[in-house]
């Protein structure tokens, strides 16, 4: 997937979360947002890009990082 659809897709469902009508749609959305963050960072890790770490940090939930389970699903070590 381009890094840039992801980025869009990122910003899409964090306005969805700011504009949800409950809390647990806003869960959802920020979630899913994390999901993508984690799959930005493993991108920008496998280009060398410095702002991977950043990433990594958005898509921590709930003191929990889903990044690493990304990483593996995609084929990168963590």
């Amino acid at each position: 997937m381009d890094l840039n659809q992801l980025y869009f897709d990122h910003q899409i469902l964090l306005i969805k979360a700011g504009r949800a009508s409950s809390a647990e749609l806003r869960h959802e959305h920020e979630v899913s947002a994390s999901h993508i963050a984690g799959r930005i960072g493993c991108m920008q890790r496998s280009m060398g890009a410095s702002g991977a770490p950043s990433w990594d940090a958005l898509a921590a939930i709930d003191n929990r990082s889903l990044a690493g389970p990304v990483r593996h699903q995609q084929g990168y070590l963590a």
